[in-house]
Protein backbone atom coordinates (compact mmCIF):
# COMPACT_ATOMS: atom_id res chain seq x y z
CA UNK A 1 0.00 0.00 0.00
CA UNK A 2 1.62 3.59 -1.11
CA UNK A 3 0.36 6.43 1.89
CA UNK A 4 -2.33 7.63 0.57
CA UNK A 5 -4.60 4.27 0.76
CA UNK A 6 -2.99 4.35 4.38
CA UNK A 7 -4.18 7.95 4.85
CA UNK A 8 -7.40 6.84 3.12
CA UNK A 9 -8.24 4.41 5.84
CA UNK A 10 -7.46 6.75 8.76
CA UNK A 11 -10.35 9.45 7.90
CA UNK A 12 -12.60 6.75 7.54
CA UNK A 13 -12.61 6.25 11.54
CA UNK A 14 -10.29 3.62 11.30
CA UNK A 15 -13.00 1.80 10.56
CA UNK A 16 -13.03 -2.45 12.19
CA UNK A 17 -10.50 -1.67 14.84
CA UNK A 18 -11.69 1.86 15.76
CA UNK A 19 -15.32 0.37 15.85
CA UNK A 20 -13.83 -1.57 18.84
CA UNK A 21 -13.96 -1.53 23.05
CA UNK A 22 -11.49 -3.52 25.02
CA UNK A 23 -12.55 -5.86 27.38
CA UNK A 24 -9.31 -4.83 29.60
CA UNK A 25 -11.38 -1.62 29.44
CA UNK A 26 -14.57 -2.93 29.91
CA UNK A 27 -13.67 -5.24 32.83
CA UNK A 28 -12.59 -1.92 34.83
CA UNK A 29 -15.75 -0.28 34.22
CA UNK A 30 -15.67 2.18 31.61
CA UNK A 31 -19.46 2.89 31.89
CA UNK A 32 -18.98 3.79 35.31
CA UNK A 33 -14.93 5.58 34.57
CA UNK A 34 -16.46 8.46 31.97
CA UNK A 35 -17.87 11.52 33.37
CA UNK A 36 -20.53 13.15 31.31
CA UNK A 37 -20.81 17.25 31.50
CA UNK A 38 -22.90 19.33 29.31
CA UNK A 39 -22.89 23.05 29.54
CA UNK A 40 -25.54 25.34 29.07
CA UNK A 41 -24.55 26.76 25.68
CA UNK A 42 -24.09 22.96 24.47
CA UNK A 43 -20.49 22.13 25.02
CA UNK A 44 -20.14 18.56 25.53
CA UNK A 45 -17.66 17.25 27.90
CA UNK A 46 -16.42 13.39 28.85
CA UNK A 47 -13.66 12.99 31.18
CA UNK A 48 -11.63 9.70 32.78
CA UNK A 49 -9.56 9.97 35.22
CA UNK A 50 -6.15 8.31 34.90
CA UNK A 51 -3.36 8.27 37.37
CA UNK A 52 -0.36 6.06 36.33
CA UNK A 53 1.28 9.17 34.90
CA UNK A 54 0.82 13.38 35.06
CA UNK A 55 0.14 14.25 31.36
CA UNK A 56 -3.48 14.56 29.63
CA UNK A 57 -5.02 13.90 26.37
CA UNK A 58 -8.04 17.14 25.34
CA UNK A 59 -9.12 15.98 22.39
CA UNK A 60 -11.65 18.88 20.66
CA UNK A 61 -14.38 17.62 17.85
CA UNK A 62 -16.62 19.72 15.93
CA UNK A 63 -20.00 17.95 14.38
CA UNK A 64 -18.66 19.81 11.33
CA UNK A 65 -16.95 18.09 8.09
CA UNK A 66 -16.62 18.75 4.30
CA UNK A 67 -20.37 16.67 4.18
CA UNK A 68 -22.09 20.10 6.17
CA UNK A 69 -20.53 22.37 3.10
CA UNK A 70 -22.58 24.08 0.55
CA UNK A 71 -21.77 23.41 -2.72
CA UNK A 72 -19.64 27.63 -3.15
CA UNK A 73 -18.17 26.50 -0.03
CA UNK A 74 -16.01 23.32 -0.61
CA UNK A 75 -12.60 23.25 0.64
CA UNK A 76 -13.18 25.78 3.61
CA UNK A 77 -13.67 22.98 6.16
CA UNK A 78 -9.89 21.47 5.09
CA UNK A 79 -8.69 25.29 4.95
CA UNK A 80 -10.02 26.39 8.19
CA UNK A 81 -8.32 23.41 9.81
CA UNK A 82 -4.73 25.46 8.61
CA UNK A 83 -6.37 28.71 9.40
CA UNK A 84 -7.28 27.93 12.94
CA UNK A 85 -3.63 27.66 13.83
CA UNK A 86 -3.26 31.45 13.03
CA UNK A 87 -4.58 32.39 16.02
CA UNK A 88 -6.57 35.19 17.68
CA UNK A 89 -6.73 38.91 18.71
CA UNK A 90 -4.42 38.64 21.29
CA UNK A 91 -2.05 35.79 19.86
CA UNK A 92 0.30 35.09 16.68
CA UNK A 93 0.22 39.17 16.22
CA UNK A 94 2.43 42.02 17.50
CA UNK A 95 -0.48 44.42 17.35
CA UNK A 96 -3.88 43.66 16.51
CA UNK A 97 -5.20 47.06 16.20
CA UNK A 98 -2.48 47.86 13.86
CA UNK A 99 -3.01 44.85 11.70
CA UNK A 100 -7.16 44.76 11.39
CA UNK A 101 -7.30 47.57 9.01
CA UNK A 102 -4.63 45.72 6.66
CA UNK A 103 -6.63 42.31 6.51
CA UNK A 104 -9.44 44.22 6.06
CA UNK A 105 -7.44 45.75 3.08
CA UNK A 106 -6.94 42.05 2.08
CA UNK A 107 -10.05 40.97 1.91
CA UNK A 108 -11.51 43.17 -0.70
CA UNK A 109 -7.96 43.12 -2.96
CA UNK A 110 -8.67 39.42 -2.31
CA UNK A 111 -12.52 39.40 -3.08
CA UNK A 112 -12.38 41.65 -6.44
CA UNK A 113 -9.76 39.46 -7.53
CA UNK A 114 -12.03 36.71 -7.47
CA UNK A 115 -14.80 38.80 -8.98
CA UNK A 116 -12.11 39.41 -12.02
CA UNK A 117 -10.59 35.93 -12.68
CA UNK A 118 -14.51 34.83 -12.78
CA UNK A 119 -15.16 36.55 -15.87
CA UNK A 120 -12.87 33.78 -17.69
CA UNK A 121 -12.10 34.95 -20.91
CA UNK A 122 -13.71 38.51 -20.59
CA UNK A 123 -11.20 38.85 -17.32
CA UNK A 124 -8.69 42.44 -17.89
CA UNK A 125 -5.65 40.84 -17.94
CA UNK A 126 -4.10 44.17 -16.31
CA UNK A 127 -6.63 44.38 -13.76
CA UNK A 128 -5.92 41.08 -12.37
CA UNK A 129 -1.83 41.98 -12.23
CA UNK A 130 -2.70 45.09 -10.43
CA UNK A 131 -5.08 42.96 -7.74
CA UNK A 132 -2.81 39.91 -7.86
CA UNK A 133 0.26 43.03 -6.78
CA UNK A 134 -2.09 44.74 -4.55
CA UNK A 135 -2.66 41.83 -2.74
CA UNK A 136 0.62 40.31 -2.19
CA UNK A 137 1.98 44.11 -1.14
CA UNK A 138 -0.94 44.09 1.75
CA UNK A 139 0.20 40.57 2.54
CA UNK A 140 3.65 41.87 3.36
CA UNK A 141 3.06 44.51 5.01
CA UNK A 142 0.44 42.69 7.32
CA UNK A 143 3.12 40.14 7.64
CA UNK A 144 5.31 42.83 9.90
CA UNK A 145 2.85 42.15 12.18
CA UNK A 146 2.33 37.90 12.23
CA UNK A 147 4.11 36.18 14.91
CA UNK A 148 4.02 32.38 13.55
CA UNK A 149 3.18 29.36 15.31
CA UNK A 150 2.52 30.87 18.35
CA UNK A 151 0.38 28.63 19.58
CA UNK A 152 2.41 25.81 18.88
CA UNK A 153 5.20 27.45 20.93
CA UNK A 154 3.23 28.02 23.82
CA UNK A 155 2.50 24.42 24.19
CA UNK A 156 5.35 23.11 23.13
CA UNK A 157 7.47 25.46 25.99
CA UNK A 158 5.01 24.09 28.78
CA UNK A 159 5.44 20.72 27.66
CA UNK A 160 2.79 20.40 25.23
CA UNK A 161 3.39 17.42 22.35
CA UNK A 162 1.18 15.65 19.58
CA UNK A 163 -0.50 19.60 18.80
CA UNK A 164 -2.40 18.96 15.66
CA UNK A 165 -5.75 18.66 13.58
CA UNK A 166 -7.76 17.00 10.92
CA UNK A 167 -10.50 17.72 8.90
CA UNK A 168 -13.14 14.67 7.49
CA UNK A 169 -15.88 14.61 5.69
CA UNK A 170 -17.66 13.81 8.85
CA UNK A 171 -15.58 16.14 11.29
CA UNK A 172 -12.50 18.56 12.32
CA UNK A 173 -10.33 17.42 15.28
CA UNK A 174 -7.85 19.24 17.42
CA UNK A 175 -5.49 17.46 19.64
CA UNK A 176 -2.89 17.79 22.22
CA UNK A 177 -1.19 16.04 25.12
CA UNK A 178 0.43 17.83 27.53
CA UNK A 179 0.72 18.04 31.87
CA UNK A 180 -2.05 17.66 33.63
CA UNK A 181 -0.71 20.70 35.73
CA UNK A 182 -1.09 22.91 32.37
CA UNK A 183 -4.58 21.97 32.22
CA UNK A 184 -5.99 25.57 32.37
CA UNK A 185 -3.17 26.60 29.65
CA UNK A 186 -5.14 24.30 26.99
CA UNK A 187 -8.01 26.24 28.14
CA UNK A 188 -7.35 29.37 27.75
CA UNK A 189 -5.60 29.09 24.83
CA UNK A 190 -8.83 26.89 23.04
CA UNK A 191 -11.83 28.84 24.34
CA UNK A 192 -9.88 32.36 22.98
CA UNK A 193 -9.10 30.29 19.83
CA UNK A 194 -13.02 29.08 19.90
CA UNK A 195 -14.31 33.03 20.52
CA UNK A 196 -11.87 35.20 18.94
CA UNK A 197 -9.79 33.18 15.52
CA UNK A 198 -8.20 35.66 13.57
CA UNK A 199 -7.79 34.27 10.07
CA UNK A 200 -4.73 35.88 9.05
CA UNK A 201 -2.68 34.69 5.82
CA UNK A 202 -5.76 33.36 4.53
CA UNK A 203 -5.08 34.43 0.84
CA UNK A 204 -1.17 33.05 0.99
CA UNK A 205 -2.46 29.90 3.25
CA UNK A 206 -5.13 29.39 0.47
CA UNK A 207 -2.58 29.37 -1.86
CA UNK A 208 -0.36 26.32 0.10
CA UNK A 209 -3.58 24.36 0.13
CA UNK A 210 -3.38 24.89 -3.61
CA UNK A 211 -0.48 23.72 -4.04
CA UNK A 212 -0.80 20.80 -1.62
CA UNK A 213 -3.73 19.59 -4.26
CA UNK A 214 -1.67 19.96 -6.92
CA UNK A 215 1.17 17.99 -5.12
CA UNK A 216 -1.17 14.94 -3.44
CA UNK A 217 -4.27 14.94 -5.76
CA UNK A 218 -3.31 15.76 -9.28
CA UNK A 219 0.07 15.04 -9.68
CA UNK A 220 -0.44 11.47 -7.78
CA UNK A 221 -2.18 8.48 -9.62
CA UNK A 222 -3.42 6.61 -7.04
CA UNK A 223 -5.19 10.05 -5.12
CA UNK A 224 -6.54 10.62 -8.43
CA UNK A 225 -8.07 7.81 -8.93
CA UNK A 226 -9.18 7.73 -5.12
CA UNK A 227 -11.12 11.23 -6.20
CA UNK A 228 -12.62 9.79 -9.54
CA UNK A 229 -13.81 6.65 -7.76
CA UNK A 230 -15.37 8.44 -5.15
CA UNK A 231 -16.91 11.35 -7.01
CA UNK A 232 -18.34 8.09 -9.10
CA UNK A 233 -19.68 6.35 -6.46
CA UNK A 234 -21.93 9.42 -5.47
CA UNK A 235 -23.82 11.21 -7.75
CA UNK A 236 -25.64 13.38 -5.04
CA UNK A 237 -24.49 12.92 -2.07
CA UNK A 238 -22.16 14.80 -1.09
CA UNK A 239 -19.53 11.91 0.14
CA UNK A 240 -18.44 12.06 -3.60
CA UNK A 241 -16.54 16.06 -2.77
CA UNK A 242 -13.33 16.18 -1.93
CA UNK A 243 -12.51 17.20 1.87
CA UNK A 244 -9.37 19.41 0.36
CA UNK A 245 -12.21 20.29 -2.40
CA UNK A 246 -11.23 20.91 -6.32
CA UNK A 247 -9.31 23.22 -7.73
CA UNK A 248 -11.78 25.97 -8.33
CA UNK A 249 -13.51 25.26 -5.33
CA UNK A 250 -10.53 26.49 -3.32
CA UNK A 251 -9.35 29.61 -5.84
CA UNK A 252 -12.96 30.87 -5.06
CA UNK A 253 -12.49 30.55 -1.69
CA UNK A 254 -12.45 34.07 1.14
CA UNK A 255 -12.09 34.84 4.12
CA UNK A 256 -15.42 36.38 4.51
CA UNK A 257 -16.86 33.11 3.58
CA UNK A 258 -14.79 31.02 6.09
CA UNK A 259 -15.19 33.52 9.08
CA UNK A 260 -18.94 33.15 8.11
CA UNK A 261 -18.50 29.39 8.75
CA UNK A 262 -16.15 29.30 11.28
CA UNK A 263 -18.83 31.82 13.64
CA UNK A 264 -21.70 30.13 12.28
CA UNK A 265 -20.90 26.54 13.18
CA UNK A 266 -17.55 26.01 15.17
CA UNK A 267 -18.80 26.84 18.45
CA UNK A 268 -19.77 24.86 21.61
CA UNK A 269 -22.88 23.47 20.61
CA UNK A 270 -20.98 21.56 17.97
CA UNK A 271 -18.14 20.80 20.38
CA UNK A 272 -16.97 17.16 22.16
CA UNK A 273 -14.28 18.30 24.30
CA UNK A 274 -12.84 14.62 26.16
CA UNK A 275 -9.54 15.29 28.84
CA UNK A 276 -8.52 11.64 29.98
CA UNK A 277 -5.39 11.29 32.33
CA UNK A 278 -4.07 12.93 35.53
CA UNK A 279 -7.17 15.33 36.72
CA UNK A 280 -9.23 15.77 39.01
CA UNK A 281 -13.09 15.23 37.60
CA UNK A 282 -14.92 17.98 39.81
CA UNK A 283 -11.97 20.76 39.22
CA UNK A 284 -12.02 20.04 35.60
CA UNK A 285 -15.68 20.67 35.00
CA UNK A 286 -15.18 23.68 37.14
CA UNK A 287 -12.18 24.46 34.66
CA UNK A 288 -14.34 24.05 31.43
CA UNK A 289 -16.67 26.10 32.57
CA UNK A 290 -14.93 29.27 33.41
CA UNK A 291 -13.57 29.04 30.38
CA UNK A 292 -15.85 27.78 27.54
CA UNK A 293 -19.52 28.08 29.54
CA UNK A 294 -19.91 31.88 28.32
CA UNK A 295 -19.02 31.46 24.47
CA UNK A 296 -22.37 32.02 22.86
CA UNK A 297 -23.73 28.88 20.72
CA UNK A 298 -23.73 29.20 16.92
CA UNK A 299 -25.87 27.40 14.87
CA UNK A 300 -25.56 23.99 13.93
CA UNK A 301 -25.01 22.89 10.38
CA UNK A 302 -28.22 22.07 8.48
CA UNK A 303 -29.30 18.66 7.58
CA UNK A 304 -27.74 17.09 4.67
CA UNK A 305 -31.17 15.66 3.61
CA UNK A 306 -29.76 14.55 0.19
CA UNK A 307 -30.11 10.44 -0.28
CA UNK A 308 -27.44 9.00 -2.75
CA UNK A 309 -29.87 7.20 -5.28
CA UNK A 310 -29.83 3.19 -5.71
CA UNK A 311 -26.74 2.15 -8.25
CA UNK A 312 -28.48 0.68 -11.10
CA UNK A 313 -25.36 -1.28 -12.43
CA UNK A 314 -21.36 -1.68 -11.93
CA UNK A 315 -19.64 1.38 -12.68
CA UNK A 316 -15.80 1.24 -14.02
CA UNK A 317 -13.63 3.92 -14.12
CA UNK A 318 -10.18 4.32 -15.37
CA UNK A 319 -7.26 6.41 -15.00
CA UNK A 320 -4.41 6.29 -17.17
CA UNK A 321 -0.84 7.07 -15.74
CA UNK A 322 2.66 6.20 -15.73
CA UNK A 323 2.07 4.37 -12.22
CA UNK A 324 2.15 0.72 -11.07
CA UNK A 325 -1.58 -0.40 -11.46
CA UNK A 326 -3.69 0.20 -8.78
CA UNK A 327 -7.23 -1.71 -8.34
CA UNK A 328 -10.40 -0.39 -6.31
CA UNK A 329 -13.35 -2.09 -5.83
CA UNK A 330 -16.39 -1.06 -3.95
CA UNK A 331 -19.64 -1.76 -3.21
CA UNK A 332 -22.46 0.43 -0.94
CA UNK A 333 -23.34 -0.33 2.89
CA UNK A 334 -24.84 1.33 5.34
CA UNK A 335 -24.03 3.94 8.05
CA UNK A 336 -22.34 3.45 11.29
CA UNK A 337 -25.06 2.89 13.18
CA UNK A 338 -27.10 0.09 10.76
CA UNK A 339 -27.15 -3.39 12.45
CA UNK A 340 -25.93 -4.57 9.24
CA UNK A 341 -22.51 -1.95 9.69
CA UNK A 342 -21.46 -4.67 12.40
CA UNK A 343 -21.80 -7.54 9.84
CA UNK A 344 -19.26 -5.64 7.28
CA UNK A 345 -17.05 -5.08 9.22
CA UNK A 346 -16.71 -9.03 10.52
CA UNK A 347 -16.74 -9.07 6.12
CA UNK A 348 -13.58 -7.09 6.33
CA UNK A 349 -11.89 -8.45 8.53
CA UNK A 350 -12.52 -11.76 7.66
CA UNK A 351 -11.61 -10.70 4.32
CA UNK A 352 -8.52 -8.69 4.51
CA UNK A 353 -7.32 -7.54 7.87
CA UNK A 354 -3.75 -9.05 8.98
CA UNK A 355 -1.52 -12.05 7.07
CA UNK A 356 -3.97 -14.72 8.04
CA UNK A 357 -7.12 -13.03 6.52
CA UNK A 358 -8.91 -14.88 3.35
CA UNK A 359 -7.83 -12.33 0.65
CA UNK A 360 -3.95 -11.77 1.91
CA UNK A 361 -3.25 -15.30 1.88
CA UNK A 362 -5.07 -15.90 -1.64
CA UNK A 363 -3.41 -13.09 -3.07
CA UNK A 364 0.02 -12.35 -1.77
CA UNK A 365 0.96 -15.83 0.02
CA UNK A 366 -0.20 -18.41 -1.96
CA UNK A 367 -0.97 -17.28 -5.76
CA UNK A 368 1.69 -14.00 -5.36
CA UNK A 369 -0.14 -12.34 -8.14
CA UNK A 370 -0.39 -9.24 -5.15
CA UNK A 371 2.10 -6.90 -3.90
CA UNK A 372 -0.91 -6.37 -0.95
CA UNK A 373 -4.27 -5.91 -0.49
CA UNK A 374 -6.75 -3.67 2.21
CA UNK A 375 -10.43 -3.86 2.92
CA UNK A 376 -11.87 -0.37 4.93
CA UNK A 377 -14.67 1.69 4.76
CA UNK A 378 -14.85 4.93 3.14
CA UNK A 379 -15.11 7.93 2.77
CA UNK A 380 -17.10 8.61 6.17
CA UNK A 381 -19.15 7.12 8.46
CA UNK A 382 -22.21 9.21 9.31
CA UNK A 383 -24.19 8.09 6.05
CA UNK A 384 -23.80 5.51 3.85
CA UNK A 385 -20.81 4.55 3.00
CA UNK A 386 -18.90 1.84 0.77
CA UNK A 387 -16.63 -0.66 1.49
CA UNK A 388 -13.55 -1.03 -0.03
CA UNK A 389 -11.23 -3.19 -1.31
CA UNK A 390 -7.52 -1.98 -2.56
CA UNK A 391 -4.61 -3.92 -4.09
CA UNK A 392 -1.91 -3.57 -6.48
CA UNK A 393 -1.00 -6.67 -8.89
CA UNK A 394 2.65 -8.29 -8.72
CA UNK A 395 4.21 -7.99 -12.18
CA UNK A 396 3.67 -9.35 -14.65
CA UNK A 397 -0.03 -10.23 -13.52
CA UNK A 398 -2.68 -7.98 -14.06
CA UNK A 399 -5.75 -6.17 -12.29
CA UNK A 400 -8.49 -8.26 -14.24
CA UNK A 401 -6.55 -11.34 -12.24
CA UNK A 402 -6.39 -9.72 -8.62
CA UNK A 403 -10.43 -8.29 -9.24
CA UNK A 404 -11.21 -12.21 -10.34
CA UNK A 405 -10.01 -13.55 -6.54
CA UNK A 406 -11.46 -11.07 -5.16
CA UNK A 407 -15.04 -11.70 -6.61
CA UNK A 408 -14.14 -15.12 -6.35
CA UNK A 409 -14.15 -14.91 -2.30
CA UNK A 410 -17.24 -12.59 -2.19
CA UNK A 411 -19.41 -15.17 -4.07
CA UNK A 412 -17.93 -17.84 -1.52
CA UNK A 413 -19.01 -15.69 1.12
CA UNK A 414 -22.67 -16.27 -0.02
CA UNK A 415 -22.21 -19.94 -0.59
CA UNK A 416 -20.32 -21.26 2.13
CA UNK A 417 -20.74 -20.08 6.27
CA UNK A 418 -17.55 -18.78 7.73
CA UNK A 419 -16.02 -20.96 10.29
CA UNK A 420 -16.72 -20.17 14.09
CA UNK A 421 -12.55 -20.28 13.79
CA UNK A 422 -12.18 -17.20 12.00
CA UNK A 423 -15.31 -15.24 14.19
CA UNK A 424 -12.92 -15.84 16.85
CA UNK A 425 -10.31 -14.44 15.39
CA UNK A 426 -12.26 -10.97 14.92
CA UNK A 427 -12.94 -11.19 18.22
CA UNK A 428 -9.50 -11.47 19.29
CA UNK A 429 -8.44 -8.52 16.87
CA UNK A 430 -10.80 -6.93 18.45
CA UNK A 431 -9.71 -7.15 22.14
CA UNK A 432 -5.89 -6.57 20.99
CA UNK A 433 -6.21 -3.67 18.67
CA UNK A 434 -8.42 -1.64 21.51
CA UNK A 435 -6.46 -2.73 24.42
CA UNK A 436 -3.70 -1.41 22.27
CA UNK A 437 -5.02 1.76 21.17
CA UNK A 438 -6.97 2.62 24.48
CA UNK A 439 -4.58 2.10 26.75
CA UNK A 440 -2.96 5.55 25.87
CA UNK A 441 -5.15 8.88 27.02
CA UNK A 442 -5.05 9.88 23.37
CA UNK A 443 -6.74 6.62 22.06
CA UNK A 444 -9.21 6.16 24.33
CA UNK A 445 -10.15 10.81 24.10
CA UNK A 446 -10.17 10.38 20.21
CA UNK A 447 -12.66 6.99 20.60
CA UNK A 448 -14.60 8.81 23.05
CA UNK A 449 -14.96 12.52 20.67
CA UNK A 450 -15.60 10.24 17.82
CA UNK A 451 -18.21 8.04 18.53
CA UNK A 452 -20.36 10.63 20.05
CA UNK A 453 -19.99 12.82 17.12
CA UNK A 454 -20.69 10.11 14.72
CA UNK A 455 -23.68 7.71 16.84
CA UNK A 456 -24.67 10.44 19.59
CA UNK A 457 -22.99 8.45 22.18
CA UNK A 458 -19.54 7.49 23.19
CA UNK A 459 -21.42 3.76 24.62
CA UNK A 460 -21.61 2.85 21.16
CA UNK A 461 -17.92 1.62 21.75
CA UNK A 462 -19.30 -0.32 25.25
CA UNK A 463 -21.83 -1.74 23.36
CA UNK A 464 -19.76 -2.85 20.13
CA UNK A 465 -18.17 -6.39 20.86
CA UNK A 466 -21.10 -7.84 21.98
CA UNK A 467 -22.66 -7.17 18.87
CA UNK A 468 -20.29 -8.37 16.43
CA UNK A 469 -20.07 -11.40 18.40
CA UNK A 470 -23.62 -11.71 17.85
CA UNK A 471 -23.18 -11.82 14.23
CA UNK A 472 -23.81 -15.40 12.78
CA UNK A 473 -22.67 -17.30 9.45
CA UNK A 474 -25.60 -16.83 7.94
CA UNK A 475 -26.19 -12.90 8.77
CA UNK A 476 -22.49 -12.99 6.56
CA UNK A 477 -23.97 -14.91 4.15
CA UNK A 478 -28.09 -12.45 3.88
CA UNK A 479 -25.15 -9.16 3.91
CA UNK A 480 -23.04 -10.62 1.07
CA UNK A 481 -26.34 -11.71 -0.99
CA UNK A 482 -27.93 -8.25 -0.56
CA UNK A 483 -25.32 -6.08 -1.11
CA UNK A 484 -22.13 -7.68 -3.00
CA UNK A 485 -23.88 -7.42 -6.44
CA UNK A 486 -22.94 -6.31 -9.33
CA UNK A 487 -25.09 -3.84 -9.81
CA UNK A 488 -24.06 -2.23 -6.39
CA UNK A 489 -20.01 -2.38 -7.66
CA UNK A 490 -17.69 0.07 -8.15
CA UNK A 491 -14.73 -0.81 -9.78
CA UNK A 492 -11.65 1.49 -10.40
CA UNK A 493 -8.11 1.06 -11.75
CA UNK A 494 -4.88 2.78 -12.82
CA UNK A 495 -3.81 1.59 -15.94
CA UNK A 496 -0.41 2.23 -17.98
CA UNK A 497 -1.16 3.88 -21.52
CA UNK A 498 -1.48 1.15 -24.19
CA UNK A 499 -1.14 -1.94 -21.66
CA UNK A 500 -3.60 -4.37 -21.13
CA UNK A 501 -4.87 -3.83 -17.59
CA UNK A 502 -8.66 -4.17 -18.02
Amino acid sequence: MRTFFAIAVAVSLFVTPLHAAPLAMLRTGLEEKVVEHTLKNGLKLLMVERHTSPTVAAWIRFRVGSVDERSDERGIAHLLEHMLFKGTTTLGTTNYAAEKPLLDSIEQAGQSLIAEKAKRDKADAVRVTELTQQLSKLEAEAGRYVVKDEFFELYSKNGGVGYNAFTSRDGTTYLISLPSNKLELWAAIESDRMQNAVLREFYTERSVVMEERRRSYDSDPESKLWETFLASSYLAHPYGQPTIGWMSDIENLTRTKAERFFHDYYGPQSAIVAIVGDIDTAATIALVERYFGAIPPGKKPAPVTTIEPKQAGERRIEVVAESEPTLLLGFHKPAISAADDYVFDVVSTVLGHGRTSRLYKKLVLESQIATDVSVFDAPGSRFPNLLVFNSNPRAPHTIREVEQVILAELERLKKEPVSERELQRVLNGIDFEEARRMGTNGGLARNLTEYEALTGSWRYMSEYRRKVAAVTPADIQRVARTYFTQENRMVGFIATKGAENK
